[in-house]
């Protein structure tokens, strides 16, 4: 029975590493959940702990983030972005640096993913109508969304877990971790600019093309007041659960859009795939698994690289959820080089975040390529560099 357990949890993890399971139709949502079934079944855990296990208020920040962020899509707001990035920038330099920060600026305020899946087909569009090589900008857009979310609670999945594990407030987090995350994103622009010579062009030379904005203003003066009063509530401390589900409310409360409109937007596969997660993690810690662990992370060093590598095996998310039951409660500092880590090494091979795998479909399906070396070469010391300026600034 031992054997089983312990085969059980290494196939799932292999799954959620791979995002399947060869010759299985299964996604990591599904994964998950088999996974933490098994662990049931082989009396790992009982049905009781298996829902104390999961943690309701990240999954509230989860969906209230998503409800948000599928209003400000429905409404116009991201195409409204990008068409003014692109009036604004008139030189291949110029559409990298507006890029690269306003994908940041935005990952950093909403979900990474969310801004990877809405700007990827635009940016496509937008380099192909400007006969410009979308590689650069299109590596430029999945690094963003990655380097961007560092900063705050609300940027990606694993820092919302950290935020309710840890108890850091929004501002203090933001506080540390906003200048590692704009750092990052001015070290990323100067790698792209030595790595691809077309994007070095300052002449003005881009005419963006012609079109009519579709705009649904009343949702999109809406949405956008009810994501400032949300962000607002983060800085005076009202807790982000409580904080987001009031603002998703909010937004669901219309006369104007179906509400299948914006269901149809909320990631429901993250969801079910977190639930599944808190279980099996779970199940892992009463087998003495993490023991495994216990011994590699005493020093922060050896907490940052057991991060970038587990995030880089199974996804940073299950590498959150299986590290945070080593990190010492009150030490804030280790919390934060678990948020920076698990998040930086997102950059380090195309697999290592979903925000680089949506890109690269997205790519192929225009018919181009983004390989893994190509990934790589710009990755790898993208993510060395992040990783050692995100350890000295946080100790």
């Amino acid at each position: 029975m031992t054997i089983l357990r312990h085969i059980a949890i290494a196939l799932t993890y292999i799954g959620l590493g791979l995002g399947y399971l060869p010759g299985m139709r299964m996604n990591r949502a599904t994964i998950a959940v088999a996974g933490a079934a098994l662990l049931l079944a082989l009396g790992v855990l009982d049905l009781k702990s298996a829902w104390r296990a999961i943690d309701y208020k990240t999954l509230i920040f989860l969906f209230g983030m998503m409800v948000i962020s599928a209003n400000l899509a429905v409404s116009g707001f991201f195409q409204l972005a990008l068409d003014r990035v692109a009036r604004i920038a008139r030189s291949p330099l110029g559409l990298l640096l507006v890029l690269t920060f306003g994908a940041g600026i935005l990952s950093a305020l909403f979900l990474n993913d969310t801004i990877a899946l809405i700007l990827t087909p635009l940016v496509l569009d937008l380099t192909g109508s400007l006969n410009l090589n979308p590689i650069p900008y299109l590596l430029a857009l999945a690094g963003a969304t990655n380097l961007g979310s560092v900063a705050t609670l609300s940027g990606n999945p694993q820092n919302i877990l950290i935020g309710s594990f840890s108890g850091i407030g929004y501002l203090d987090f933001a506080k540390v971790l906003t200048p590692v995350a704009l750092a990052s994103l001015a070290l990323q622009i100067g790698l792209l600019w030595w790595l691809y010579p077309e994007v070095r062009s300052l002449k003005s030379s881009l005419t963006p093309p012609s079109r009519q904005d579709r705009l649904l203003k009343p949702l999109l003066i809406k949405s956008l007041i009810v994501t400032g009063g949300l962000l607002i509530a983060f800085i005076i401390g009202i807790p982000p659960a409580e904080a987001t589900l009031i603002a998703a409310g909010l937004l669901l409360i219309t006369r104007r859009i179906k509400p299948e409109r914006i269901l149809q937007k909320v990631d429901w596969d993250l969801l079910v795939m977190f639930s599944g997660l808190f279980i099996l993690t779970q199940g892992v810690q009463n087998l003495g698994e993490l023991n495994l662990f216990s011994s590699f992370v005493n020093t922060p060093v050896n907490i940052l690289w057991v991060t970038v590598l587990l995030s880089n095996l199974v996804s940073n998310v299950p590498a959150v959820l299986l590290l945070h039951h080593l990190i010492p409660h009150p030490d804030s500092h280790t919390w934060l080089l678990l948020a920076a880590g698990s998040t930086l090494a997102g950059n380090l091979t195309l697999l290592g975040s979903v925000a680089n795998l949506i890109v690269a479909e997205a790519v192929a399906k225009q018919g181009q390529k983004l390989s893994f070396w190509e990934h790589l070469r710009f990755g790898l010391p993208l993510t060395a560099i992040t990783l050692c300026l995100a350890y000295f600034w946080i100790y």
